[in-house]
């Protein structure tokens, strides 16, 4: 199959500064996106844009003033990619509400926020669209200290499941991808103890984790013409993971 090519389409991906936001955006941009950018560290932008000649928008998706102002400000767009994700470890009984506020604030609510806005944008100028959301194969399994995050992910799939729902009668497709362990730069750190990481990858058939690269190719896929027929889906991306 051959790569998408999205020349004279834009896209909007949030978390762009790191990760997999940075390589979808990367990735967008290659197969003719012209891309919208979303980070809050502003280096980070700066970089992405020198290496892809992106547009950037500087916010603090945690502030949903800032984040509908910096989608109004991206849009008119055919493509959003709500990639911006935080996580603070917690066991269960010492989560602070502070903690799980703030986690929920960008992981589900700035993601419903961004999807207004595209959505209403969409309806309005009578133009189909696709939204891919990145969850987490945490919305399915409850691993310790991660309670926060396990909610705020599984809120997006079920809310995802309802845009879907409500979206798809305009021609606008929402799913979400749920991957395993990708390998950031930060997750690198966080998973070099092979005491750690070896209980997780003793469950994964193909016996790694995955790379931005992995992800990206699917929020591409997810996003184009090829996937017409795909909505209201929470995919795993893990490797085989879910089927032990």
């Amino acid at each position: 199959m051959a790569p998408p090519n999205f020349s004279g389409r834009k896209a909007i991906v949030t978390g762009a500064g790191k990760g997999i936001g940075r390589e979808t955006a990367r990735l967008l941009a290659e197969q003719g996106a012209e891309v919208v950018a979303i980070s809050r560290t502003q280096s980070d932008l700066d970089s992405l844009a020198a290496e892809t000649g992106c547009a950037t928008i500087r916010a603090e998706l945690a502030d949903p003033g800032q984040a509908r102002a910096a989608a109004r400000q991206a849009l008119p767009a055919d493509f959003l990619v709500n990639c911006a994700g935080i996580n603070i470890l917690e066991k269960f009984v010492d989560v602070a509400v502070e903690s799980f506020d703030e986690v929920y604030a960008v992981n589900t609510r700035a993601a419903m926020i961004l999807a207004q806005e595209f959505a209403r944008e969409r309806i309005a100028s009578g133009r189909p669209g696709a939204i891919v959301n990145v969850s987490s194969i945490s919305s399915f399994i409850g691993f310790a200290d991660h309670a926060s995050y396990c909610a705020s992910k599984g809120a997006l799939d079920a809310m995802s499941r309802v845009m879907a729902n409500e979206l798809g009668v305009h021609g606008i497709r929402v799913n979400c991808i749920n991957p395993i362990v990708t390998m950031t730069e930060l997750a690198a750190r966080a998973w070099s103890d092979p005491e750690k990481s070896e209980p997780v990858l003793s469950r994964i058939p193909l016996r790694r984790f995955a790379e931005v690269a992995d992800i990206a190719a699917t929020i591409a896929f997810l996003l184009s013409d090829e996937s017409r027929m795909i909505n209201g889906l929470a995919i795993p991306v893990d490797g085989g993971f879910m089927a032990r």
